[in-house]
């Protein structure tokens, strides 16, 4: 208990059961942090808050597009307004379509850049805005994929967004470095959320074939990417910006 006492968080995509975001929420309240958590699903998302609340915790949940600036500037101000700064920013929100090339549409393409990548810029520049106003520094970490790393199949535009925030990210942490304000990575493998298991019945025939890629031979658990959120938004991981952490089961190490 306590390794993100007194700090304020921001969780996006935090309504889905299970699903990184809320996993992430919890384990942060559990650690004594106050948590926003967000999504287009604001339903969804109090439930979760309610369920850190009953448990002890403190919690918040916002209605929240993450593809809307205007979206963005509300959800920032409700928490400066709240609590006066912003800790630690969990850029988790993300969609996966997943189909060959001769198969995707460009709204198909269009979808995924915006949720995942283009609303990843929106989050980190009011992050480090509001950050530097403070000036205690934060972190900021932004979940990307394995397919942000090596090629996998079906996951054409999923993949150019996930990569491009890999490095999106190691550049925005060169920039603000001397601020002290962290900007890492996690990039999941194959973990049992809910967007992970629609993701795969809509793309049923490449379920054996992607999980024989994991060496330990079977899904992770939103608790194991939770725990690496945890890390990188406490201060045990001060001296750690611009990396990319990988849990995966071993799959990029073939």
């Amino acid at each position: 208990m306590g390794r993100l006492s007194g700090k304020i968080a921001l969780v996006t995509g935090g309504a889905s059961v299970p699903g990184l975001g809320s996993a992430t929420a919890i384990r942060f309240a559990e650690e004594g942090a106050v948590v926003y958590l967000t999504d287009r699903d604001a339903e969804g998302a109090e439930k979760v808050a309610a369920d850190i609340r009953a448990s002890g915790g403190q919690a918040h949940a916002l209605a929240h597009d993450v593809t809307s600036e205007a979206d963005w500037d509300r959800v920032m101000a409700a928490v400066i307004s709240g609590h006066g700064r912003l800790d630690v920013l969990v850029n988790n929100a993300g969609i996966a379509v997943l189909r060959m090339i001769e198969d995707f549409t460009t709204e198909d393409w269009n979808l995924q850049i915006n949720v995942n990548l283009n609303s990843v810029f929106y989050g980190t520049k009011r992050a480090v805005v509001a950050m530097r106003k403070v000036g205690q520094g934060g972190s900021i970490i932004n979940i990307s994929s394995v397919a942000g790393i090596a090629g996998v199949p079906a996951c054409g535009a999923y993949a150019a967004a996930k990569g491009g925030l890999r490095i999106f990210s190691k550049t925005i942490a060169m920039e603000t470095a001397k601020d002290k304000i962290r900007v890492n990575t996690v990039h999941p493998g194959m973990i049992l959320t809910n967007m992970q298991g629609v993701a795969l019945e809509d793309n049923a025939d490449n379920y054996d074939a992607t999980l024989a890629l994991v060496p330990m031979g079977y899904m992770g658990e939103p608790l194991d990417i939770a725990n690496m959120n945890l890390f990188l938004a406490s201060d045990e991981a001060r001296y750690i910006t611009g990396a990319e952490m990988v849990v995966d089961g071993g799959m990029m190490a073939h």
